[in-house]
C-alpha cells in the first residue's frame, strides 16, 4: 500500500483504490473505518460512509498536502468473515490460539488478538499456499475473494460474522487533477458517481452467487444468531 500511495502522489499513478483497512495501515486515523462489527448491513454501512465522515477524512487529506484527493467509496468484496480449513467457528472460544491470516493493518491484527488469535500478516498471492500447508488455519476475507481466488479449495468453514463492510476508498493523485480541465474534471467526478453505485451493485450479486459456489463446493456456512454476533462484538469491544 506505501509504494501505491507514493506512485500517486507522485503522478506514476493517477488513479487508486484502497481498501479501507489498507488505507488505515498507510495513514492511521483511517482505521476507525474498520472498527469490527460497526456496521449491521449494507443499508447502514453505505449510509454512514456517503456522509460527513468521509468527506471529513478527504478535507484532512487534502489539508495535509499528501498529494492526494479523495474520489469516492465503493464495496470491494462484501464482507469480510471468519474462514477455516479444519474446524468450524461458532463462538469467539472458537479462534483461541488458531492462527488466522490477516494484513498488515495494526486494527485487523487486534481484532485476531483480543478474540485470543495468533494473528498472522501474509500478503495476498501467498494466501492460498499458506492455508494448504498450514502456516494459518484460516483467514479473514469476503467469499467472493475466497471463491474467486480458489480459496474455497481449502477453506471449509465460513462464519458469517460480517465483522467489517469492505469498503474501497478511491483517490486520485494532486499531479494528476491539477492537470485536468475544470470540464474534465466534473466528467471524472461523474464517473466515479457511477463506479460506486455500480460496484454496490455487482458486489451483492456476486457474493450471492459465490456463496451458492461455496456450499456447492462442498463448504459450509455457519449463520449466527444476533445473541452470538453480540458476543463477538463483546469480545473485542476494547478496539475503540
Amino acid at each position: 500500500e506505501r509504494e501505491c500511495l507514493e506512485a500517486l502522489q507522485s503522478g506514476v499513478l493517477q488513479v487508486f483504490m484502497f481498501t479501507t483497512g489498507g488505507f488505515g495501515s498507510v495513514y492511521g486515523p483511517a482505521q476507525v473505518l474498520d472498527l469490527p462489527y460497526v456496521f449491521q448491513n449494507d443499508a447502514i454501512a453505505e449510509c454512514v460512509l456517503d456522509g460527513p465522515i468521509l468527506t471529513k477524512l478527504g478535507q484532512t487529506i487534502e489539508e495535509a498536502n499528501l498529494g492526494i484527493r479523495f474520489m469516492t467509496v465503493s464495496n470491494t468484496g462484501g464482507w469480510r468473515n471468519f474462514a477455516t480449513t479444519d474446524q468450524p467457528i461458532f463462538s469467539p472460544e472458537d479462534i483461541r490460539s488458531r492462527k488466522i491470516r490477516t494484513i498488515t493493518a495494526p486494527l485487523q491484527q487486534e481484532l485476531v488478538r483480543q478474540l485470543g488469535g495468533n494473528p498472522t500478516p501474509i500478503s495476498w498471492p501467498e494466501v492460498y499456499t499458506a492455508l494448504a500447508t498450514g502456516v494459518v488455519d484460516g483467514t479473514k476475507n469476503g467469499i467472493h475473494d475466497i471463491v474467486s481466488m480458489q480459496l474455497h479449495e481449502q477453506i471449509r468453514f465460513v462464519t458469517l460474522d460480517g465483522h467489517a463492510y469492505m469498503g474501497g476508498l478511491w483517490w486520485y493523485s494532486e499531479v494528476s487533477w491539477r492537470a485536468l480541465s475544470e470540464n474534465e474534471k466534473k466528467i471524472v467526478q461523474k464517473g466515479f458517481l457511477k463506479l460506486k453505485n455500480k460496484t454496490r451493485e455487482a458486489i451483492r450479486r456476486w457474493e450471492e452467487e459465490s456463496y451458492a459456489a461455496f456450499e456447492a463446493s462442498g463448504g459450509t456456512l455457519i449463520s449466527l444468531d444476533r445473541k452470538t454476533r453480540e458476543s463477538f462484538r463483546h469480545a473485542v469491544r476494547g478496539i475503540r
